[in-house]
């Protein structure tokens, strides 16, 4: 299943360009899930119940949409808890809350999308479309399955279930209740799903697809998200820069918009490419709404600035991507068979320079890094990385876990740590 994670600064058209991606791939004989917990209803055409199903419900042939309802998961789920620790709770004399009195609190939104996404990788479709939260909450969104199944292991590891038979012996003899059963079911439940969130992200075939409206403002939050994607091991494959007005104007204050886009436009050609397409989207002068209009936002045989090909609709002359700009052929759809190639995870690579240098150096590409705004801890057979407003906390691989860090250096945007073999863990040769 080939996936891909749209994002990107709020108020860009994330959801536009998400659903806009998704019809893409129908056109070109996908079956296509789009995952959303904004409103679709009005932007594809359909019923309002739409954007409340949490089952996929069909737009269009080949077209399904699934809405998440993170109120009801968030009842849903403090419900069965209530349910399964009724014994506690009766112990410390604690009231039942009742459904109708529950209101959901902050996070539900994000445990609500991370368990739809663990069943949408269930559900067999050709092309997954996600339209995650803006920029920093997805980034936040996409590191949560790592950083909760870390805290699991920590707080319940797997190894102390082996010593349940015990634990009426030792509850007597420490006076205290020992943790139930349930407990450590519900925690390795909870890790096989976080597990399964994981895998899709992690997966060679997923993707991330950045959209923004160039201006001064985004060019800060990406340049900032660059850096953030790259620490959880995430690579952008296209960039989508929406709502390009045209160039051809002669209004003085449309002029002053159109050159302040043209100069946004070619610093993010030069930073961004050659790995990673530019794929603009002219403005249709008005909020796209139904099929017809999102469409209009992808033109798989002509660049922006053609006005005599045909357009999306399958009608010659002029079409809502006539900017002036030069946009690689293939339009949003481009890139979402399943054998295209995996964008989503980047390479941490370990140079062996043990026999010129006795050190081995892991290599981290960090583009967009500040030295000033980096710092790594070494803690046992973790390191914790922290670039700006992000932070990681990586496991070692087996060979760098007998070594100690002796030094790092930031070049060119990537983080070369080095290490240096410990006597006393490191396998002998003689």
């Amino acid at each position: 299943m080939r996936t891909v994670l749209v994002t990107g600064p709020g108020g860009a058209g994330r959801t536009t360009v998400a659903a806009a991606t998704a019809l893409a791939a129908v056109r070109r004989g996908r079956r296509v899930l789009l995952l959303s917990a904004d409103p679709l209803a009005d932007l594809l055409g359909t019923s309002p119940d739409t954007s409340r199903a949490a089952d996929p419900v069909e737009v269009t042939p080949g077209l399904w949409a699934a809405g998440i309802d993170s109120g009801e998961h968030f009842r849903t789920e403090l419900l069965t808890f209530q349910e399964k620790a009724a014994t506690v709770l009766e112990l410390l004399g604690a009231r039942k809350l009742a459904d109708e009195e529950l209101t959901e609190l902050p996070g539900s939104e994000q445990s609500a999308l991370l368990q739809a996404l663990r069943r949408a990788a269930e559900g067999g479709w050709d092309v997954l479309v996600v339209d995650l939260p803006p920029l920093h909450d997805a980034l936040a969104l996409l590191a949560l399955p790592e950083q909760l199944r870390r805290y699991l292991r920590r707080l319940l590891p797997r190894e102390r279930q082996a010593a349940r038979a015990l634990r009426p012996m030792m509850a007597q003899l420490a006076g205290v209740p020992m943790p139930a059963q349930w407990l450590y079911e519900t925690a390795a439940r909870r890790d096989a799903e976080l597990a399964a969130v994981q895998a899709l992200i992690e997966d060679r075939t997923t993707t991330v697809r950045l959209v923004a409206e160039p201006g001064p403002t985004a060019a800060r939050a990406l340049r900032t998200a660059r850096t953030g994607l790259a620490l959880y091991g995430l690579r952008v494959d296209t960039l989508v820069p929406n709502r390009i007005l045209p160039r051809d104007t002669s209004d003085p204050w449309l002029t002053t918009l159109v050159a302040q886009q043209r100069k946004c436009l070619e610093e993010w050609d030069e930073e961004w490419g050659p790995e990673t397409s530019v794929r603009e989207i002219g403005h249709l002068g008005r909020d796209p709404q139904g099929l017809d209009d999102l469409g209009l936002l992808d033109r798989p045989d002509s660049g922006p600035g053609d006005t005599e090909g045909d357009g999306a609709d399958g009608t010659e002359g002029d079409g809502p991507g006539d900017t002036g700009g030069v946009r690689p052929a293939g339009g949003l759809g481009a890139g979402l068979d399943d054998d295209a190639p995996g964008l989503a995870t980047l390479p941490w690579r370990t140079e062996d320079r043990l026999a010129e240098e006795n050190l081995l150096v892991w290599c981290l590409p960090l583009p967009g890094a500040v030295k000033s705004e980096l710092s790594l801890v070494r803690r046992e057979d973790e390191l914790l990385l922290a670039v700006g407003p992000f932070r990681r906390i990586v496991p070692l691989p087996s060979a760098l876990r007998r070594c100690t860090v002796t030094g790092a250096a930031l070049t060119d945007g990537v983080l070369r740590v080095r290490f240096t073999p410990d006597p006393a863990l490191w396998p002998r040769t003689d």
